[in-house]
């Protein structure tokens, strides 16, 4: 096993010195820096009744080096820088594309602050491309991860985007 000499293998074998002179003293003559903690009880934190997902508000990032918003990513895809800013979105966007098959009712929407995201419609009926809709919940109740859009308006017939 290798060992270096740092600060703090001499602060920890200085302690472990210590314990073992405490453990041979009585307690009374044992300083009271030695004398062992008392640990607080644990105590379990309520969530913030005024939580992002709690308020149905969606939050995306935004690059701190060109600007480029983007949504749940651990790099921005136009510099790859890491550094990111959260923003609160207005939650209204543009459906451009459907996902997978009727039953999962998951689309693809072009968010007005410039940024895709999948998401899941409440609506039983299908949303077509280019309708306006808007995120009424941060994410699906059945825990897909997804967030859920309601149809706001339908799709105009010159030009949706």
């Amino acid at each position: 096993m290798l060992r270096t000499d740092t600060l703090e293998d001499t602060e920890l074998g200085d302690d472990h010195e210590t314990a073992a002179v405490a453990a041979t003293v009585p307690a009374a003559t044992v300083p009271a820096t030695i004398a062992p903690a008392t640990t607080a009880p644990a105590t379990t934190v309520p969530a913030a009744p005024t939580a992002p997902a709690d308020r149905g508000e969606l939050l995306f990032q935004r690059c701190l080096w060109c600007g480029t918003p983007a949504y749940r990513r651990s790099f921005c895809r136009a510099c790859g820088s890491v550094a990111f800013r959260r923003e609160r979105s207005a939650g209204d966007g543009v459906v451009v594309r459907r996902h997978g098959q009727v039953p999962h009712h998951t689309w693809f929407v072009a968010m007005n602050e410039g940024f895709n995201l999948l998401c899941q419609a409440t609506d039983a009926a299908p949303v077509a491309v280019g309708s306006r809709v808007s995120v009424v919940r941060d994410i699906a109740p059945l825990g897909q991860g997804l967030p859920v859009v309601e149809p706001t308006r339908p799709p105009t017939p010159d030009r949706w985007w």
